[in-house]
């Protein structure tokens, strides 16, 4: 019995593709044959991935540093690769960064960099690279969020908030998108063992006793997202206890949810 053509391979671009799930997500897509455009601001970490991933699968893979919090800096990037003839298949948003502490003890530049990237940089992506996808009928788009996009996290508040931002806006696009060939999922990870959790853990050593069974495997997280994306799923959320979570905010009422994620986050501030 004949069998299956395989898929065809996409080009994806990954964003925060250096270190963490966005390295993870690469890793995902080169292994089952899908061309990459990885992005991040460390060329030297990026072409270290290239390498790699093209030793490892035989993949095309394009480098492509950027600091997206720049203004501008999506719409150069869209530009850049119109110029090599790269049409983006799967836009996956994971460049983010995380601030961890009171409101009030962190400086408004810090505040503000957590809305730029998480924010307005994801939200420009999208502006630069889905219209082309609407406009030939197929694509795929995966943001990634977070657990605290469902409540209020304090300790984490403007974080929590640039995450809720980005799984509205997800859950917007995938209706405003249906039937169109083109799909948006939002990836809804838990705390996951990366290095902007070591880095946040540096800063704040409280972090460090969070049980073990809260913290989430990167290349388990990946593939979840990886496969809801290509599913056309609107949200995944790896993890039982995250999924349960996540029900369970959507259950509880709002003054009640507070109580318990203030009781909770003034423990690590």
């Amino acid at each position: 019995m004949p069998t299956a053509p395989s898929p065809a391979p996409l080009t994806a671009l990954v964003t925060g593709a250096s270190s963490g799930i966005g390295e993870a997500l690469a890793r995902c897509f080169a292994r089952d044959g899908h061309r990459l455009v990885l992005v991040a601001r460390s060329e030297q970490r990026l072409h270290a991935l290239a390498d790699a991933l093209r030793a490892e699968h035989g993949t095309r893979v394009d480098v492509l540093p950027a600091d997206l919090a720049q203004r501008g800096a999506a719409a150069a990037l869209a530009s850049a690769l119109r110029r090599k003839r790269r049409p983006i298949d799967v836009l996956v948003n994971n460049a983010g960064v995380l601030e961890h502490g009171a409101f009030s003890t962190i400086a408004a530049e810090r505040h503000q960099q957590l809305i730029d990237l998480n924010v307005s940089a994801l939200t420009a992506m999208l502006a630069a690279f889905v219209p082309a996808m609407v406009a030939r009928g197929r694509g795929r788009v995966l943001n990634v969020a977070s657990i605290a996009a469902f409540q209020p996290v304090p300790g984490l508040g403007t974080y929590a908030a640039t995450k809720a931002y980005v799984l509205s806006l997800t859950e917007s696009l995938a209706e405003e998108l249906r039937g169109s060939g083109v799909s948006a999922t939002a990836l809804c990870p838990g705390i996951t063992a990366t290095a902007m959790l070591g880095s946040a853990t540096a800063r704040n050593a409280r972090l460090a006793d969070l049980p073990g069974f809260l913290i989430g495997d990167v290349q388990a997280v990946a593939a979840e997202g990886y496969r809801a994306c290509l599913a056309a799923e609107v949200i995944a959320v790896p993890g039982a206890i995250n999924r349960a979570a996540a029900i369970a905010s959507g259950a509880t009422p709002k003054w009640l949810l507070r109580r318990i994620a203030g009781a909770l986050g003034r423990k690590v501030i």
